[in-house]
């Protein structure tokens, strides 16, 4: 059972955007052993930059970087070098830059390693507060579930090694893709929980049955009470999925 707890433990993802660096930094301290990784977005770093990178690491605790860049590529591939010698475990890059920005970011993530294992390059393929409304309004065509199928296929053939993607999406995306690529799946709600801004949600266990590789969760645990309990609770989830 512990093997399977510590199993469920490198499956959860805890996003921290706050633009308080101590009050970041106390909530990762609080979360330590019982997350398997920490997420930091655009607020987080655009208030706390490398230094705060640097600051959660020296906790002990990988980080994920979810800065979702979309440009061109030799600004992508300049920018991929420094999320890997920031020595991130993985970062995100929106799918619809397309396959030579990808590329492009794979050459940076690659560049900036310096021997190291290279950072995962995650490709975001419909963000999970998007629906089916709002992508027609973008004039985007097909369903989410189409669309995220055509980016994550795109994403795969330029050589990311994974996708992120709703719950919604994540089970077509690994019977088409297999069992390889890491499968992201931001949203995860507590059973009855408030989905926020978000439009496609769902729970920790209905995302493991799909197919998902990593949880993201977000205010569910930042925003509870106690967050080392919250966190908690989502664990035992996901152990109960994989048992």
């Amino acid at each position: 059972m512990e093997m399977t707890r510590d199993a469920a433990r490198r499956r959860l993802v805890v996003a921290l955007d706050s633009s308080e660096g101590e009050s970041l930094l106390g909530l990762a301290r609080h979360l330590v052993g019982a997350v398997g990784m920490v997420k930091l977005g655009l607020e987080a770093f655009t208030a706390g930059g490398p230094a705060l990178v640097r600051e959660v690491q020296d906790l002990g605790v990988p980080v994920f970087l979810d800065l979702k860049l979309h440009d061109i590529p030799n600004t992508v591939e300049k920018a991929a070098l420094n999320c890997a010698r920031l020595g991130v475990q993985a970062f995100t890059v929106h799918a619809g830059g397309g396959e030579a920005m990808l590329a492009a970011a794979l050459r940076g993530a690659s560049g900036g390693a310096a021997g190291q294992e290279p950072p995962l390059v995650l490709a975001v393929t419909v963000l999970t507060s998007l629906d089916e409304a709002a992508l027609a309004a973008l004039d985007l065509p097909g369903t989410a579930a189409q669309r995220a199928q055509a980016w994550a296929a795109l994403a795969r053939r330029a050589g990311c090694g994974g996708m992120v993607c709703s719950a919604q999406e994540v089970g077509e995306l690994r019977r088409s893709l297999g069992p390889e690529p890491v499968l992201v799946t931001p949203g995860i709600r507590p059973r009855g929980g408030d989905a926020a801004d978000q439009r496609r949600v769902a729970t920790a266990a209905e995302a493991i049955a799909a197919g998902a590789s990593w949880l993201v969760v977000g205010r569910p645990i930042t925003a509870a009470p106690d967050p080392r309990v919250a966190a908690e609770a989502i664990l035992a989830e996901i152990t109960a999925a994989l048992t």
